[in-house]
């Protein structure tokens, strides 16, 4: 991994998860001494839901992912590190389909129950011949940690991410561990990253697609570095059945409110990491939008406030300099009014009604700038709609760190 980011958090204890059996390998897809193949093992009974990038050059295993979510079932989990296989024609999916086959085969179940993710370089086909001999090298490992998992499917990204939580289920505990991958090309077209959701919890597939669906929609989807949407963009969330709670099927069952909670729990946990390990970042930025004319309105004048190059360096350099939130406010193509627009830095109104606050005193802003996590506030002063997003500054680091991507 590079230098690790100075936002940061430490990995949590992860429970293991009974029906889920992780474990990696090194295939070689890059020069590097480090496992970037993962397998998951999923007893037989796993349901499994997923939403996957709208980037319309996505690569064939996000392809098969979508072909596969239907059936709801699933018996193991493929990621591969350091090769997106995207943009790679017939040769890709020649390359997708010789993994689905291989673990089937070796599962002794249906293809369509094969997950396969992969991360990296964009337009080199995925080498079949290492893919095969890790996943024989995966096969026989020993089982090992989230960690471990979370350490393997990882590009540019400085410290493993993994977040967990818990409920109770019908009278029972049911567990929830996460992990993710993602610290450049994030924008949340869906989201930029690969993710992944285990827990012991019954479930039926169809309300699990439901309960992921809308945690997206207020943690994946709020989330941006870059403003770049990958072409490999996929979250997966498999439930193994083993807690032996009654299963649940609708809100009306017992914890099904629980089991939700815990679920956007941990997927805004995981958002938020990515967003700390953003390429370069040096500052977590929290925009909070209130007086849009609906949620989805203040949704996209936060993100157009988020993806402001000018806003981000801007906040790279501590400066507060609110006239670049009016502008990203007035070009995000959402209902705004100058003469009803607040925004604030930190706890300190800086312009109130079209007007910059009468004695308005700096001093505060910028030593709010000065810290690690900077939050904006935008009222837009037209209704009740509202969204937080999340995202980070802009900084040289970026630069250097993209400029150098396949060297």
């Amino acid at each position: 991994m590079s230098t690790i980011s100075p936002l940061s958090v430490s990995f949590p204890v992860m429970p293991d998860i009974a029906g889920a059996t992780p474990r990696v390998a090194r295939a070689g897809y890059k020069d590097w001494a480090r496992c970037d193949l993962t397998y998951v093992v999923l007893d037989e009974g796993t349901a499994v839901a997923g939403v996957t990038t709208r980037n319309q050059c996505c690569s064939a295993e996000v392809e098969l992912c979508r072909a596969h979510l239907p059936t709801g079932r699933a018996r193991a989990l493929v990621v591969n590190a350091g090769n997106s296989n995207a943009f790679t024609g017939q040769r890709g999916k020649d390359a997708v389909d010789a993994i689905t086959e291989q673990v089937a085969e070796h599962l002794k179940c249906d293809v369509t129950e094969i997950f396969v993710c992969s991360t990296g370089v964009i337009g080199v086909p995925l080498p079949i011949d290492k893919a095969q001999a890790g996943l024989c090298a995966a096969f026989d490992a020993v089982p090992c940690s989230w960690e471990d998992v979370t350490d393997s499917i990882g590009t540019t990204d400085t410290f493993a991410k993994g977040a967990t939580a818990s409920a109770i289920v019908d009278g029972r505990k049911v567990q929830m561990v996460g992990i993710i991958k993602g610290s450049g090309m994030i924008a949340p077209d869906m989201a930029t990253m690969l993710g992944y959701i285990f827990t012991d919890a019954a479930i039926d597939a169809a309300f699990l697609q439901q309960i992921l669906s809308a945690a997206n929609q207020s943690s994946f989807s709020c989330i941006t570095v870059d403003s770049d949407t990958s072409t490999s963009d996929t979250v997966l969330a498999f439930a193994t059945g083993k807690a032996g709670n009654a299963p649940l099927t609708s809100f009306d069952d017992a914890g099904a409110d629980a089991f939700a909670a815990a679920l956007n729990d941990v997927c805004r946990q995981l958002a938020h990491l990515v967003v700390r390990d953003g390429e370069g970042a040096q500052k977590f930025i929290e925009i909070q939008i209130s007086g849009a004319t609906s949620d989805d309105s203040a949704r996209r004048v936060g993100l157009a406030i988020a993806n402001s190059p000018l806003v981000k360096t801007a906040i790279a350099g501590e400066d507060a300099n609110w006239g670049r939130v009016v502008m990203a406010v007035g070009k995000a193509g959402e209902p705004a009014n100058r003469d009803t627009l607040s925004i604030r830095f930190g706890s300190t109104i800086v312009a109130r009604n079209g007007l910059a606050v009468a004695d308005y005193d700096e001093a505060p802003v910028a030593h709010h700038l000065k810290q690690n996590e900077i939050e904006i506030g935008v009222d837009l002063g037209l209704g009740s709609g509202h969204a937080t997003v999340w995202t980070c500054d802009l900084t040289h680091g970026y630069i250097s760190i993209n400029a150098d991507y396949r060297s």
